[in-house]
């Protein structure tokens, strides 16, 4: 489901920005006042509406870097820190350049939307609950527009990350993220992995990046951990997973 990007606000007059104590001026149309005018919607944004309560975060690296992203108050959603987005994307190297990917348990989008400004190609979020689903949305408009790029090959869905028929892609992904509430880790798991198994098997050489508690251990069958990101009991750890290799033919002759 392709959504459209938010329209952009009319253009304010440059603004003022100060930097180590004296004013400058901000060139319309820059980067600088993109970002001002972005924290000036979250902020509106994140005062309006019976309820409401937002706290912002920040894309870490790539082209979009800086631009601020909205998160959900409360133990609903539990976005992965800046530290650990960086520590995952040094560890894939150059792998977002151009790939695809699947964010489940999306969030803020934090993780395909860094995957977006390193250079990915394109991707699909998916997030069940509707009031994080709507912010997502905003957040995936915020950093199009930062990148000066439409939301072609982009799509978010609504619904529950293993009932969706997420395994149906268009293209299967190269990288896909998976940051699920700690609770049901053990009871969703195994049914992702399995679909993941049959979805990546044409793709080359994918990356599936689950985040998980330092005590639990996936061993998902047909995958091999690659490297294990953080350790520590009820601290976010991050493993980065591939398909196992196939046996080779032997040859009998």
């Amino acid at each position: 489901m392709l959504f459209a990007i938010l329209a952009a606000p009319t253009p304010a007059p440059p603004q003022s920005a100060k930097l180590g104590g004296n004013r400058c001026r901000v060139k319309r149309g820059s980067v600088i006042e993109s970002t001002l005018g972005r924290i000036d919607q979250l902020l509106t944004f994140a005062k309006r509406g019976k309820g409401t309560s937002v706290r912002v975060m920040r894309i870490s690296g790539g082209s979009a870097r800086g631009v601020p992203l909205l998160v959900p108050k409360g133990d609903a959603v539990r976005p992965a820190t800046d530290s650990m987005r960086q520590a995952v994307f040094s560890s894939l190297g150059g792998r977002a350049e151009g790939a695809r990917f699947l964010d489940l348990f999306a969030g803020s989008g934090s993780y395909g939307l860094e995957a977006l400004s390193r250079g990915a190609s394109g991707g699909l979020w998916v997030e069940k609950h509707r009031r994080t689903f709507e912010l997502l949305r905003r957040n995936i408009a915020a950093v199009c527009q930062s990148m000066q790029r439409d939301e072609g090959n982009l799509a978010v869905r609504c619904g529950d990350a293993v009932a969706v028929p997420w395994d149906t892609m268009d293209l299967a992904p190269d990288l896909v993220f998976i940051d699920p509430p700690y609770p049901v880790i053990e009871k969703v798991a195994p049914a992702i992995f399995s679909a993941l198994k049959g979805l990546l098997r044409h793709r080359d050489d994918p990356r599936v990046i689950f985040e998980m508690p330092g005590e639990v251990n996936l061993t998902p069958r047909g995958f091999e951990l690659v490297k294990r990101i953080g350790k520590g009991p009820q601290q976010p750890t991050v493993g980065i997973f591939r398909l196992e290799p196939r046996p080779r033919a032997v040859d009998l002759k």
